[in-house]
C-alpha cells in the first residue's frame, strides 16, 4: 500500500461550530463517529470521508491560540481538494465566513481560503488537470 495522510487531529473551542463550517465547505463529508466524551474528559469526533478524516477535540482551553500562522513554527493552514471552488465560495460567503486570499488565475487549479470560528485558515483547491506536472506547477508563486 502506498503511504497517504489518513487524518489530522485538531483542537477547537466548539465542535458544533467547526462541524457546521466543514459541512458548509464540503457537504459530502460526514461525522464518522462522536461526539463522545473520552477518558481525557473532552468531546471529540471524526469527520470526513471513508478514506481520510479530521479528528476534532473540544477542550476547555483558552479561546485564542498564541500561535501566529506563517510566523511561529506549527500549522499554517489545512488544504482540502474540492470539486468546485466557485460553488464552495458562494456557500461560505452566504454563511458569513471570513474570506482569505483567492487564487483563481492559475491554468491548472483554483484556490480560495476561509477562516473558521477559531481563526484557523482553510485552503480549498480545485484541480483543473489530472497531469501531476501541471497541478504541481508553482511557477506563479514569487
Amino acid at each position: 500500500m502506498k503511504p497517504y495522510l489518513e487524518h489530522v487531529n485538531i483542537t477547537t473551542t466548539s465542535i458544533d461550530e467547526l462541524v457546521i463550517f466543514l459541512q458548509t465547505a464540503v457537504p459530502e463529508w460526514k461525522v464518522r463517529n462522536g461526539p463522545e466524551h473520552s477518558e481525557k474528559n473532552c468531546r471529540w469526533l471524526h469527520m470526513g470521508s471513508q478514506e481520510s478524516y479530521i479528528a476534532i477535540e473540544e477542550r476547555g482551553g483558552p479561546d485564542e491560540s498564541p500561535h501566529q500562522t506563517y510566523f511561529h513554527p506549527g500549522l499554517n493552514h489545512y488544504g482540502i481538494v474540492v470539486e468546485n471552488v466557485s460553488t464552495l465560495m458562494e456557500r461560505m460567503v452566504d454563511a458569513g465566513y471570513k474570506e482569505g486570499a483567492h487564487v483563481l488565475e492559475h491554468p491548472f487549479r483554483k484556490r480560495c481560503y476561509f477562516f473558521d470560528h477559531d481563526g484557523n485558515e482553510w485552503e480549498f483547491v480545485e484541480y483543473l488537470s489530472d497531469n501531476p506536472s501541471e497541478i504541481n506547477d508553482y511557477s506563479d508563486i514569487p
